[in-house]
């Protein structure tokens, strides 16, 4: 019988609530403190360093990892572990559930698969350079250094925390990177503080030259209308079900399964098992695919005569997720476990932060001519940090999301994942053969590039 004063029935909801109290303690330091509100730092990695602080803070006073004490049951660590992982594809899941009434010519389309392109090269980027530092650092400066964990820098910086330690524990459970699990975590942290600072000083630049007369996040307030919270013909907001409850059973539903095809996947191909629980975010997304097609169906043979999913309650959902993805990975960094590998990280952190800026500057002024600011500042944020970093970065110079932007961010997921696909199973290879891994990633990022500038390529050769 269970007894409901012991922790072993409150650890779990008390993680939660720390979580979710940490990002109320960091909204108000936002408000209350100019430097942070006009950082733009994303108020759940603010929440996350504040757990890390105090987490650091206790164990040096009791030797005691604060997450691992009774107060949560023990077993924190693994429960901000888990959290990080599944919030990850929940948040992908519940954004792929939405549907899109927007009508596509060749000219978005075009824009569109750019964006995708110029994600993977920017993972590509980021891939080279972290994995040709750690070959380096693990060749001559750190003894019995994982040679490979460069390649946790584009999980970390380009898809945020849940990846980086998803593939970060795939490195320390399947080949003995110890700390694995916190060093892909810290990049993904870098990568936030990277995106914060690293777009406020573009912000400033602009500023400086007239681009934009001022910004200020107090400007930026999401204006939401009726129509956008409720669209005609659909379930009502509060019927015999809430119409939130429904949203959640959606995603929930779809997420079991996404699970389905992962556990079938793993029993097929038993070798690659933590490969394919590892992409939970991307079966996330193709499982929503499937439901959205089931429910069009429905609709068209008038089975289903009313919408069930509501855009707005799903991105609302899918921030959620993502807020508690963030703040949860970043509490999770064990600091004591990278004691030795603090220069490296600032090494990586700083190389991945400039490419990345420099390389997808470039890009959207070459391939984007009629808004390169935008999509810059959009682009720049989610190769750092997350699409909401890059929503939130956008939204100072383009706050109603006049330009195409915002929806290049959004659409290109999906080109994304088709040409991303093969550099996530590569990075399975790195630890096994990290020179033979570079030179690939190499090739592949040449091959991007030609895609990526195809029109300027071949016009040239034409007029030759």
């Amino acid at each position: 019988m269970s007894n409901f004063w012991d922790y072993s029935n409150w650890g779990t909801i008390n993680i939660v609530a720390v979580l979710l109290l940490s990002l109320i303690v960091a909204t108000i330091l936002k408000n209350l403190i100019p430097i942070l509100h006009k950082s733009l730092i994303p108020t759940s990695v603010l929440g996350g360093f504040i757990l890390l602080i105090i987490a650091g803070i206790y164990k040096t006073v009791t030797g005691q990892f604060f997450f691992d004490t009774a107060f949560f049951n023990g077993q924190g660590t693994a429960v901000l572990e888990t959290i990080t992982y599944h919030a990850l594809a929940l948040g992908f899941t519940a954004s792929a559930l939405k549907t899109s009434k927007n009508k596509m010519n060749k000219q978005r389309t075009m824009e569109i698969f750019d964006s995708g392109v110029t994600t993977v090269a920017t993972y590509l980027v980021q891939a080279i350079l972290g994995m040709g530092i750690t070959m380096i650092a693990a060749a001559l400066i750190i003894d019995n250094f994982f040679p490979a964990a460069g390649i946790l820098v584009p999980f970390g910086f380009g898809q945020g925390s849940g990846q980086a330690m998803n593939f970060g524990g795939i490195f320390e459970a399947d080949f003995g990177f110890n700390g694995g699990k916190s060093f892909g975590l810290t990049i993904a942290a870098l990568g936030f503080l990277s995106a914060a600072f690293g777009g406020v000083i573009h912000l400033n630049i602009l500023k400086k030259r007239g681009v934009v007369t001022a910004f200020d996040t107090s400007s930026s307030i999401e204006k939401v209308t009726a129509e956008e919270i409720e669209e005609a013909n659909e379930i009502p907001m509060q019927g015999s079900m809430d119409k939130m409850t429904v949203q959640v059973g959606f995603i929930c539903g779809t997420y079991l399964l996404a699970y389905a095809m992962m556990f079938v996947l793993g029993i097929l191909v038993p070798g690659f098992k933590s490969t394919i629980y590892g992409f939970n975010f991307i079966l996330g997304v193709l499982a929503a695919v499937m439901v959205k097609a089931v429910l069009n169906l429905l609709n068209k043979k008038s089975i289903i005569k009313r919408g069930y999913t509501n855009n707005f309650l799903l991105t609302r959902c899918s921030n959620f997720f993502f807020d508690i993805m963030i703040v949860a990975g970043i509490a999770a960094i064990r600091l004591s476990v990278l004691e030795k590998y603090w220069g490296i990280m600032l090494v990586l952190g700083v190389t991945a932060a400039f490419a990345t800026y420099f390389y997808v500057r470039f890009v959207s002024v070459k391939l984007f001519p009629e808004y390169p600011e935008e999509q810059f500042l959009a682009m720049y944020g989610m190769l750092t940090g997350t699409a909401s970093t890059g929503v939130i970065l956008l939204r100072e110079i383009d706050a109603n999301f006049d330009t195409p932007a915002a929806d290049n961010l959004v659409y290109q997921t999906f080109p994304a994942i088709a040409f991303g696909f093969p550099m996530m199973l590569l990075a399975t290879f790195a630890p096994k053969n990290p020179v033979v891994c570079l030179i690939i990633l190499i090739a592949f990022f040449a091959v991007m590039n030609i895609i990526l500038f195809r029109r300027q390529i071949f016009k040239r050769k034409k007029k030759a």
